[in-house]
């Protein structure tokens, strides 16, 4: 059986962001048997964005059910099926995270559409979902919701099935001779870093992920390019080591590169921060925030690879923090911005709020990606649920992690600096906390 799932959320991150709706078909390899489909409460504000492209409002959110109300609805549906989803990992990480919140370990097979489609349907100019309707001609009056979407995906899966009836998770992965299926089996679909051998037991690649087993996975289903397809034929053994936190996944695939320079990690490209996020004081006494190329002497709050990210996290600020459009440059006016007119900027753009309250919030907006001649301590995750990660920066100087015992956390940063293991501060370490305090939530920040 398949479970073919779309969700419309109130963002992009799984770890921050909760879902608006959910569909699900149950599809036999041959027709759709039975169907679920709710708007869910996410508890949270809807960003007027996300409401602009799904249609879905707070209002229309306000009377439908918790996804703990639905949970076990969802669990039911999915049993014994594999889920199927058009970029599945995206609706499949939301659900995961939602169950996660509900202390419930929710785990099922996935296919995925676009892989699916790349491998059956080759030489395409894009892979979306809007386009291969398009290229196909599925109807899909319902785009950005949930139910048009899942509807959609069936149609393109039935499509698919048409042309090789035998599809299953085990054909599509392409399983590497070189790893039994008991050895694939037994990795975690935890967070933390990898590695290959080759059949000489040298290190030839280190990565990280916030599911071992599934990233493992996709490395040996992948054959887009001729080094990936090399990898996946010299790859004789696999390990890895658990971290809990994805920062400290991250600081430490960084470390293992640069100790082992593994042969395949050596054209793995590392995103260039050619855009950030500016501030500086108008004649009139306001912070303007701006989105501008990384050159020159001034120094950005935080950095971005290209100005699409810059852009969705500068939204995001001016939502959270009822910032002004006009001022953060996301609205050219010579008079009050579009938000002020929804009532969601107090006035600045048009000096009904002065600039003392409103510089305020500018600056607790921006603080916390604030890393220069700053110390504090990041508490998040540990491997298991007794213990906390630590990562320590003191005067803008990377120092290293470690984990702590849930029982001997304190707030006392000298004796958290003791449990970390020291490792070499580097601009590329800076700009990964950067990055992930930027975009995650942590458990908890302790400056000092």
């Amino acid at each position: 059986m398949f479970a073919i799932i779309d969700v419309e959320t109130t963002g992009l991150s799984s770890r921050s962001e909760k879902i608006t709706e959910i569909a699900i078909f149950r599809h036999n390899g041959k027709e759709v048997v039975d169907e679920f489909s709710t708007l869910i409460n996410p508890e949270k504000k809807i960003p007027y964005r996300i409401t602009q492209m799904t249609g879905i409002s707070n209002k229309m959110v306000e009377n439908a059910p918790r996804f703990c109300e639905v949970a076990k609805d969802i669990i039911e549906f999915t049993e014994d099926s594999t889920i199927v989803g058009h970029n599945v990992a995206f609706d499949y990480s939301f659900i995961r995270n939602e169950f996660k919140s509900l202390g419930y370990d929710f785990r099922r097979e996935k296919l995925c559409t676009v892989k699916m489609s790349r491998k059956l349907l080759p030489l395409r100019s894009s892979y979306s979902l809007s386009k291969l309707c398009r290229d196909l001609n599925i109807q899909n009056p319902a785009r950005h919701r949930a139910a048009g979407d899942a509807i959609a995906t069936t149609q393109l899966f039935e499509f698919l099935l048409s042309i090789e009836p035998a599809i299953t998770a085990i054909s599509l992965t392409g399983l590497n001779c070189n790893l039994t299926k008991e050895k694939l089996k037994s990795l975690p679909g935890q967070t933390g870093v990898y590695y290959f051998y080759n059949e000489k037991n040298e290190i030839i690649y280190v990565g990280k992920s916030i599911n071992i087993h599934e990233r493992v996975l996709s490395h040996l289903s992948n054959n887009t390019s001729k080094k990936e397809l090399e990898l996946k034929n010299n790859i004789a053994d696999v390990s890895y080591e658990l971290t809990g936190s994805e920062l400290i996944a991250l600081l430490m695939e960084s470390e293992e590169i640069k100790k082992h320079k593994p042969f395949y990690n050596r054209a793995q490209r590392r995103s260039v921060f050619t855009t950030g996020l500016f501030e500086n004081k108008d004649k009139l006494g306001y912070l303007r925030l701006k989105i501008d190329k990384n050159r020159g002497k001034a120094l950005p709050v935080t950095t971005f690879s290209n100005q699409v990210s810059a852009k969705e996290f500068l939204f995001r600020l001016v939502e959270e923090h009822t910032l002004c459009q006009k001022l953060c440059g996301l609205y050219k006016t010579d008079h009050a911005c579009f938000h002020y007119h929804i009532r969601q900027c107090n006035g600045a753009c048009i000096q009904k709020e002065g600039p003392e309250e409103y510089n305020s919030r500018v600056e607790e907006a921006i603080q916390p990606y604030k890393f220069d001649n700053s110390s504090f301590i990041v508490i998040d995750e540990g491997r298991h649920q007794d213990e906390s990660s630590i990562v320590a920066v003191e005067n803008g100087k990377y120092l290293g992690f470690g984990y702590l015992s849930n029982d001997c956390l304190c707030n006392d940063p000298e004796e958290l600096k003791e449990s970390i293991n020291r490792y070499a501060d580097n601009r590329e370490v800076q700009q990964i906390i950067r990055n992930y305090l930027r975009r995650s939530r942590v458990r908890r920040v302790i400056e000092f």
